[in-house]
């Protein structure tokens, strides 16, 4: 399965093979993909966003960890009907037990074939690397029947493009709520700004960095446990909750030297970097050495160097 995953090309059948490869996989890999939901919904929760009321698919769901984590963030009262989708059946089968498990009073149930349109809350993950081109489209044509979209990818170049691709053909349907802190066409789409991807990073809990058993996964798999990208996207038809003017949004890790870092951003104006220097901002450049500087600022500049720095 590991491999199947770093292959990153369109399977013409699941991987699923028996409920023991569920199991391990939602102890594992769906572990780590729910923490980059997690990183996505509290940032939403921070800001204010809530989720409308009604129903909830999680489409392509596997295992079923990202409507298990959007219950844990926004609780059950919200939601409607629960649904979950994925191409094979036993996979939605062992999604449906896990959510029942935890919330038995919710309605909830799979469908054999993947539905035509949906009106509600839609949880797309860890999908596009597996679909050809033509899906994709299909994809990207059932997500406008939504009435918003919360969609988490791996942060790699390739998925980040994809999911780029996306963005634009929904924004002029939808709100773009995050990463981007504007409506406008994404800045990385320039031609000097190529060799970039929209990526981000996740924290893992502190508890795995002692648990033997995650060091022996992360030994076995040549995964380093402290490393979790992700690239998202959340579209809304309501009204978005504004940010500031001039809030823009940092993107992947700051590229730090010997009294300075280049930190790329992204606002309304577009996509480029910055020069933050540690004299002027001694406390501010710790903390991004570390990985802690806020995903979301304000920004002023002067002649490409950050001489005011607020975190939003």
């Amino acid at each position: 399965m590991r491999q199947v995953f770093l292959q990153g090309t369109p399977r013409p059948a699941d991987y699923w093979r028996s409920e023991s490869d569920l199991v391990a996989y939602d102890a594992t890999f769906a572990q780590r993909i729910g923490w980059k939901w997690d990183f996505v919904f509290q940032e939403l929760r921070e800001r204010g966003w809530t989720p409308p009321a009604g129903a909830l698919l999680d489409w392509g769901c596997g295992s079923g960890i990202a409507i298990r984590r959007f219950l844990d963030h926004f609780g059950t009262r919200t939601p409607g009907r629960l649904h979950v989708w994925d191409r094979s059946a036993l996979a939605m089968d062992f999604a449906l037990r896990r959510v029942r498990e935890r919330h038995p009073h919710l309605a909830a149930d799979a469908s054999g074939t993947s539905p035509g349109s949906f009106s509600g809350t839609l949880l797309i993950s860890h999908v596009l690397t597996e679909l050809a081109p033509p899906q994709i489209e299909w994809l990207t044509r059932f997500a406008t029947t939504a009435t918003c979209i919360l969609w988490v990818e791996p942060g790699t170049y390739a998925a980040s493009r994809m999911l780029i691709g996306v963005r634009e053909q929904l924004r002029s349907q939808f709100k773009v709520i995050a990463p981007c802190p504007h409506q406008e066409r994404c800045g990385l789409l320039a031609a000097e700004n190529a060799r970039h991807w929209c990526h981000h990073f996740a924290s893992p809990p502190a508890y795995i960095f002692t648990d033997g058993h995650w060091t022996q996964f992360a030994r076995l798999m040549g995964i380093d446990l402290r490393s979790l990208p992700l690239s998202f996207l959340v579209l809304d038809r309501r009204p978005p909750v504004e940010l500031p003017a001039g809030a823009v949004r940092l993107i992947g890790h700051p590229r730090c030297y010997k009294g300075y870092a280049l930190l790329l951003g992204c606002d309304s104006t577009g996509v480029g970097e910055r020069r933050l220097t540690q004299r002027k901002f001694p406390a501010e450049f710790k903390r991004l050495k570390k990985g802690k500087l806020d995903g979301l600022c304000h920004w002023q500049c002067t002649g490409g160097e950050v001489v005011q720095l607020t975190p939003l």
